[in-house]
């Protein structure tokens, strides 16, 4: 597998915001969105086994793993066996997604946060995977306006999305008033701030 870098930080955002993790990033993705902050990982990286990223996730400790990238299941073979030896030895794994890509046979192994494209992203997400995400899931919508939250609004109106919903501003973007459309809209979602970059962490 292409891998763009492994280590360790706490999760800055989703169900899991808060938790020492360790990520492993992908390098390779099939969006170009427009705030994208690791366009870093859109190319380039190193070829590492199964087993290679195994060792490396070993020797940094702990149980809670993300699989992100880029575009992780761009590389979906590889990803399915890696997530077969976390299992066999009891890591819990996470997957962040763009939306693009269907899910569904990593789910026995793994939960799956999927980032739906909002306009400002210049980019689509599949709206006909989020039927498929169930209650140990979540969904994000990263907002950079009214704009992109009136279509996130629309988008939940539209499916029944059983899994957790999570708005996270866009960096530099107006944060109260995203927060003040939530409360006037009284939706239920959880708002969050990327917890990674107040902190300073990767």
């Amino acid at each position: 597998m292409i891998v763009s870098e492994i280590f360790r930080s706490l999760q800055g955002e989703g169900r899991n915001q808060g938790r020492a993790c360790t990520f492993i990033r992908l390098a390779g993705c099939n969006l170009r969105c427009a705030w994208c902050d690791t366009s870093y990982a859109w190319e380039g990286g190193m070829r590492m086994s199964v087993a290679e990223v195994l060792d490396r996730v070993w020797l940094l400790n702990g149980k809670q793993i993300c699989i992100t990238g880029g575009e992780p299941l761009l590389q979906r073979d590889e990803v399915a066996g890696l997530l077969e030896k976390f299992d066999r030895h009891g890591y819990t794994v996470e997957i962040e997604t763009n939306g693009t890509q269907d899910f569904r046979d990593m789910q026995a192994f793994a939960s799956i946060c999927m980032d739906v494209k909002c306009p400002s992203s210049g980019e689509q997400s599949d709206l006909s995977l989020l039927p498929f995400i169930s209650q140990r899931d979540c969904v994000k919508f990263v907002v950079a306006d009214e704009n992109d939250f009136l279509y996130a609004r629309a988008v939940m109106a539209r499916y029944d999305i059983r899994g957790e919903v999570i708005i996270t501003p866009v960096e530099g973007s107006d944060y109260r008033a995203i927060a003040d459309y939530i409360v006037g809209e009284n939706l239920p979602v959880r708002f969050q701030l990327q917890l990674h970059k107040i902190l300073g962490m990767k």
